[in-house]
């Protein structure tokens, strides 16, 4: 598969979302000694990847977990907020700034870190920051800065990576995936507004998106789509895509965190209105995920939504559960994650203990996989009350998907503070500039992103 594991990395892989989905764990024993024996090359293990989605769940997994919408909906549990939102340029437009930034300030603060995901010589990820930081300073930790482009720790936790994104160097949001689909979700609503379909999202990443760009679950979705579809036959093709099978063949990723950090600009579509923008999300994320994948992309673009009206970040929290099944793994973990912080008070003080708290629950998960680092965002907002500057930072020392999870984080507190509020410490070294490697915003002023979002949001309400 160009560019990404050899087989028996994807053996495992394929293993480990199997059992962690639910699959019979006998019959699951008996594939896996079935496909150490065949000893199967890439070709082989292609064919033989069907066999694990057609085993049968075992009868005592306490999950339903549906991926399809109406059953999702069906699901959900709970009251659901109902938010007012003030619509004027002065304020909305100065909070679609500030998510925008906070987006951005989040993901480049994480992405010089990112590499420690995996933890080495004993240490978690969230401790090879510490120790990568503390070496140059103990003032370093808690994290107050962007991340220097070096440390004598070097030898122990090995090199930060992106230096256009490090203190010595960072003066403008660089390229990343993360933002690359802010900008790629942004692009869809303006050209097909809140009612694009899943065809549209598929059609725009052919379009836009090179293969080089991609990673695990998307990758394998972007093979699944070219290799069975004809994209120049747009009409015809609209109703005929088995999404289900694009989003599941060969992807071993398929919960991972891809979708969750596409959704944002479906956030900044509906601030206020978290159902909406769940429902964006699902038609993304049903692309490339399934399950515990498509429920943590509602889950991030509903408390965005929520974001834009409220400053409670429980009442952020809540609504995001509000739209993922109740019955699912992610929510339930996530009640185990607001459990842990509360024990602690949500004192920022307790930081470590939190965090190994939640390493200790969810540590069996990949480092790239929705559900733990779905579970350091929550943190990070009950740590941070919303404060801008906390978000980010908290979010990033948790480890794990530092960018990702520093991005998301940003969005929700950047809603909260509005640009005019929120630190120029973090926002300033930016220049109000983005890279996305895409066409019309390459290079771009992250405050027009904000004009367009705000355009899309009224546009949007205007036709509900």
């Amino acid at each position: 598969m160009p560019g990404y594991e050899k087989t028996a990395y994807l053996i495992e892989a394929e293993l480990a979302q199997s059992r962690e989905e639910g699959k019979d764990l006998i019959a699951l024993e008996t594939l896996r000694k079935e496909i150490e024996t065949a000893n199967p090359d890439l070709h082989q293990f292609e064919m033989l990847h069907e066999k694990f989605l057609a085993l049968p769940m075992r009868p005592d997994f306490p999950f339903q977990e549906p991926s399809d919408l109406e059953s999702i909906r069906q699901l959900r549990q709970g009251k659901r907020p109902r938010f007012t939102v003030d619509w004027r340029d002065h304020s909305l437009g100065d909070k679609m700034y500030g998510a925008w930034l906070g987006r951005c300030v989040g993901c480049a603060l994480g992405k010089p870190l990112e590499n420690f995901m995996y933890g080495r010589n004993g240490l978690h990820s969230y401790q090879m920051t510490q120790a990568y930081l503390t070496a140059i300073s103990p003032e370093e930790w808690p994290i107050r800065d962007y991340v220097p482009a070096h440390s004598p720790a070097e030898d122990k936790t090995g090199p930060s990576i992106c230096r256009p994104s490090t203190r010595d160097e960072i003066a403008y949001m660089q390229t990343d995936d993360d933002i690359r689909y802010t900008v790629l979700g942004q692009r869809i609503l303006l050209q097909h507004g809140h009612q694009f379909s899943t065809w549209e999202v598929a059609r725009a990443w052919i379009g836009q998106l090179c293969y080089a760009q991609l990673c695990t679950a998307e990758t394998q979705a972007y093979r699944n789509l070219v290799m069975r579809y004809r994209f120049h036959n747009i009409d015809n093709l609209k109703q005929e895509v088995d999404w289900n099978w694009v989003a599941t063949h060969f992807n071993p990723y398929r919960e991972w965190i891809g979708a969750q950090i596409r959704v944002d600009s479906y956030g900044y579509a509906a601030p206020g209105n978290p159902e909406l923008a769940a429902d964006l999300a699902w038609r993304d994320a049903r692309m490339t995920h399934v399950k515990s994948g498509i429920y943590g992309a509602m889950f991030c673009a509903a408390m965005i939504a929520a974001a834009f009206a409220t400053s409670n970040v429980r009442e952020i929290i809540e609504a995001g559960l509000a739209e993922i099944p109740a019955t699912s793994r992610l929510h339930a973990e996530m009640r185990q994650v607001i459990a842990i912080c509360d024990r602690y008070h949500c004192d920022p003080v307790q930081f470590e203990s939190i965090i190994s708290a939640i390493y200790d629950l969810l540590g069996h998960y990949h480092p790239v996989h929705t559900n733990n680092n779905a579970a350091l965002c929550v943190a990070a907002l009950l740590l941070s009350g919303g404060d801008f500057a906390k978000g980010i930072t908290l979010a990033v020392m948790g480890g794990w998907d530092t960018d990702c999870n520093g991005a998301t984080v940003g969005s929700i507190v950047g809603a909260i503070t509005g640009a005019r509020q929120a630190p120029e410490h973090w926002t300033a070294r930016l220049n109000d500039t983005l890279n996305s490697e895409l066409i019309d915003y390459h290079p771009i002023a992250i405050s027009e992103c904000a004009r367009r979002a705000l355009d899309i949001a009224k546009r949007v309400a205007s036709r509900q």
